[in-house]
């Protein structure tokens, strides 16, 4: 098992470079560069000569060939996932992910073949982030510090508050992307173009759709911080002895300290692509660290759903899985190859 989870790990980490690939053909405009697909220009793919990856073209060819790369990539984690890993809403949650990869690249090729219309273009951003977030929670749930249940002196905390909180903030900053995307895709980028007061005020002197969008991105990124900021506090006031806890929340504080400063680069040097591409691809580590958090408050709900099924013990001679420690926990140890085995007295049926 611990080779799926390094495995889910580096295909998590894929998908932040396809988001990166991603977002440097918008800040770049070269959506359309290649105006076919699946083809290049009429080549295959794969094939297309690396001499014609000049100006746009190299931004979206790269970025389609990440995607294919991804796509690959998560065929194999989902057959993976289903063969080696018994909890059966974990083999779904594989699939899912195939499924979602694959509808991304569908919805990928139709921003091409229908000109960049706002709508399927924000749709693919926002299901990027969503294919992220399956295949972080496929990492989070294949590792051994979730799985294990040896420790039982100390149980997975179980905060309803908590988790109502961390799970309000991960749905505010995947909103706020939603906003961000919105932003990006209605050329309404620089319709505020001072920063952090608009246009000298503290609300705008005049409305138009697009600066009405851009303002409430402004207003989104108030609203994740002081979410975060609750969250954070929450854990350090309540939680302060679990660092399964802590770390997220505050890696958190930081992430969205920077994602702010970047807002404000993004305004101040007039969308520069670059500075453009690493503010989306630090939205998406705040949703990734956010998400994190919520899994492990949602930890101990989650672990009742395969409490019968053996993820910490090795396996017996015969094949048979033994089961749980938290089932044993529940006074069932008899059911169990490897505990003791009553005596039986010569002549009595086993």
């Amino acid at each position: 098992m611990i080779w799926l989870h390094r495995y889910a790990k580096l295909v998590a980490a894929s998908t932040i470079l396809l988001i990166a690939a991603g977002g440097m053909v918008t800040s770049t405009g070269s959506g359309l560069s290649v105006p076919d697909w699946p083809n290049t220009y009429g080549w295959f793919m794969f094939s297309f000569p690396a001499s014609k990856w000049v100006g746009g073209i190299l931004y979206e060819h790269s970025h389609r060939l990440i995607a294919s790369t991804v796509g690959f990539l998560t065929i194999i984690l989902a057959v993976w996932t289903w063969r080696v890993d018994p909890r059966p809403w974990v083999r779904t949650l594989g699939f899912a992910a195939l499924g979602a990869v694959i509808l991304q690249g569908l919805l990928g090729g139709m921003t091409v073949l229908l000109k960049l219309p706002p709508a399927v273009s924000i749709g693919h951003a926002g299901l990027a982030q969503l294919f992220f977030c399956i295949t972080l929670s496929l990492a989070v749930f294949t590792s051994a510090s979730w799985r294990s249940r040896a420790a039982l002196d100390v149980p997975p905390a179980d905060d309803r508050s908590l988790r109502r909180l961390a799970a309000a903030t991960t749905l505010l900053v995947y909103v706020q992307i939603l906003l961000g995307a919105t932003m990006r895709h209605t050329n309404a980028g620089l319709a505020i173009p001072t920063f952090p007061l608009a246009f000298g005020h503290v609300l705008p002197p005049a409305w138009t759709s697009a600066i009405a969008i851009h303002f409430a991105h402004r207003v989104g990124a108030l609203l994740v911080t002081a979410a975060i900021f609750a969250t954070t506090v929450y854990v350090r006031v309540h939680h302060a002895s679990r660092r399964e806890l802590v770390r997220p929340a505050m890696l958190l504080v930081v992430l969205v300290a920077a994602q702010i400063m970047l807002g404000g680069f993004v305004v101040w040097s007039a969308l520069q692509p670059t500075v453009n591409t690493i503010h989306v691809v630090n939205g998406a580590l705040v949703l990734g660290t956010s998400l994190v958090l919520t899994l492990r408050s949602y930890r101990s709900k989650l672990l009742a759903a395969d409490s019968r099924v053996s993820l910490d013990a090795p396996h017996v001679a015969d094949g048979s899985a033994p089961v749980t420690s938290a089932f044993r926990a529940g006074g069932h140890v008899g059911l169990s190859s490897d505990a003791p085995r009553p005596a039986v007295e010569k002549g009595t049926p086993a």
